[in-house]
């Protein structure tokens, strides 16, 4: 399967696509919408000005060909479909993805910022839907891109719950 796992900065990495962890406006905001839309410049806002929901822009100065704006679910106690939701997204992104011809997809962990999604239940939902996606569309490469060692280490506990026979690759 085509997906790794790793600790990092999603502006600084090398993908056909990285996804961003946008608000409902698409225009910015903290975490990793906030730093997506600094290092990509005024282009992007520009851009994002016409959009609505999840969908595809230029990179502009970021290191990928696009950036895929999804607005994650905010955390409500998780009885009010944010599960759901939150797989939902990353197959909508997915999806886009595949549809605009990308290879190679880096996504944050969303929804677990701001919006104060619980780590372990969000790289659960995360991680089942990015691995039964691939399934279907084994063309693709995911890369989960953590912000921190700590999300690097709550989805790296996930997989070996989930998928202990085999594991993603590491850098």
């Amino acid at each position: 399967m085509n997906l790794s796992i790793v600790q990092g900065d999603i502006t600084q990495f090398h993908a056909d696509a990285i996804v961003n962890a946008a608000n409902t406006s698409l225009l910015g905001g903290a975490g990793v919408d906030g730093a997506i839309h600094r290092v990509a410049g005024p282009g992007l806002m520009a851009e994002c000005k016409t959009l609505n929901g999840c969908r595809i822009t230029g990179g502009y100065d970021l290191p990928c060909r696009y950036v895929i704006h999804t607005p994650g679910p905010i955390w409500r106690g998780g009885g009010h479909g944010e599960a759901a939701q939150l797989a939902s997204c990353y197959r909508s992104c997915l999806t886009l993805a595949l549809e605009n011809g990308c290879r190679t997809v880096a996504f944050p962990s969303i929804s677990t910022g701001v919006y104060h999604y619980p780590l372990m239940q969000a790289a659960h939902v995360a991680l089942k839907a990015i691995t039964d996606f691939l399934r279907l569309h084994p063309q693709l490469s995911v890369t989960m891109v953590c912000h921190s060692p700590q999300a690097l280490h709550a989805y790296q506990v996930v997989w070996n719950m989930l998928y202990q026979e085999t594991k993603p690759h590491e850098d």
